[in-house]
């Protein structure tokens, strides 16, 4: 049905972090952006809050978020995050003042991490993944325990002799909710795989039971084919035989490092995705690119905006529930359609800036939806 024959439109509330660095600068694209589709579409529209929840706020009121900052997130129906980090705040300070406690609050269990080789762009495993389908994959990381957990602490801290703990929780709750949510994720792609990182032959305890949960969890999946690796061998594996894997799923701390390896291997930083997402919909889910705040390039205009893209894409997704799933993928194919032009940032070997790109995935956006509508 074509969009302008519409005559109610979804409003969608988003509460809006630019962060620091290049968050502020991908966020303005990604609002930019999705403002387009929304207007193209026609269907539905955005309402933003903005919060200023920023490292140089911090360093002037000693916050980055006031009390009831998390409760404000409340009220929206989706987060849309830039990046937190500058070199004059500690980074643990930085992460557990503002993405963390969000993460928590909101019942954000999962992390979605997809990785592909977008049209127009090269992996550098020029050897065996020299096609988009060459490297396609979803990792689910556990976004709730193991060391992100906050458990632990440090005695002694102005002595030689001082004592610093960090606890690695894994529960079964936890556990059995992140295997279930890996499993239908396998089972909604193609090829119906699966593979889980553990790393219980060092860590006896907690990822013993990582193992053993998914295990009995795997027996109500007959139709998902599963293996099992090291978090050590995967790291080979991703670069030496990256078709043999689809869907992913991994700890908190090891999906982290993984999924940094996998936007490598796709071919930038710049265009990784995620999304933390309740799986409930009882709190709202946040979505953001993975790459930081990137200090060294901040406020030059040059920062690279598909993984802001995209991210915005799996929010679009996210909160049409399956009825916007359409403008999400149009929106993809917009954007592969402007990387395959080869109008593209420095980091996958263009020279575009950030306004450039921004623009020309805007005007793809008109023709992309305006044939499919």
């Amino acid at each position: 049905m074509p969009s302008n024959v519409h005559s109610v439109e979804k409003l969608y509330k988003i509460a809006t972090i630019p962060g620091d660095g290049i968050g502020v600068d991908i966020t303005e694209a990604a609002i930019q952006l999705l403002e387009k589709v929304a207007e193209v579409d026609g269907t539905f529209k955005f309402q933003w809050e903005n919060f200023d929840w920023s490292s140089k706020n911090y360093k002037e009121r000693g916050y980055y978020m006031p009390p009831d900052g998390l409760e404000q997130l409340q009220k929206h129906d989706a987060i849309y995050f830039g990046a937190v980090g500058w070199p004059d705040v500690p980074d643990h300070i930085s992460l557990w003042g503002l993405i963390l406690p969000i993460r928590k609050y909101n019942n954000q269990y999962v992390n979605v991490r997809p990785t592909r080789i977008l049209e127009g762009t090269k992996s550098p495993l020029t050897q065996c993944a020299n096609k988009p389908e060459d490297l396609d994959w979803v990792i689910i990381r556990e976004n709730s325990e193991g060391e992100y957990a906050g458990q632990g602490g440090t005695t002694h801290e102005n002595s030689p002799h001082t004592i610093a703990t960090e606890l690695a929780i894994f529960t079964r709750v936890g556990i059995e909710r992140i295997m279930r949510f890996a499993f239908e994720t396998a089972r909604s792609r193609p090829r119906k795989k699966l593979t889980m990182v553990t790393k219980s032959n060092a860590q006896r305890h907690g990822m013993v039971l990582w193992d053993k949960v998914f295990h009995e969890v795997a027996k109500e999946y007959e139709d998902v084919e599963w293996d099992k690796m090291l978090v050590d061998a995967m790291t080979v594996r991703m670069v030496n035989n990256p078709q043999s894997m689809d869907t992913i799923v991994a700890t908190n701390l090891h999906a982290d490092i993984l999924s940094d390896l996998a936007a490598a291997l796709s071919g930038s930083i710049g265009i990784a995705p995620s999304s933390n997402l309740d799986p409930t919909r009882r709190y709202p889910s946040m979505f953001e690119p993975i790459h930081g705040s990137a200090p060294d390039i901040a406020g030059k205009g040059i920062a690279n905006p598909v993984g802001a893209f995209w991210s915005a894409a799996e929010m679009v997704r996210w909160i049409g529930k399956g009825e916007l799933d359409h403008v999400a993928d149009g929106l993809m194919t917009a954007i592969e359609n402007v990387t395959a032009a080869g109008i593209k940032t420095k980091d996958l070997a263009g020279s575009a800036n950030t306004k450039e790109v921004t623009e020309a995935v805007c005007k793809e956006v008109e023709k992309v939806l305006k044939k499919s509508s």
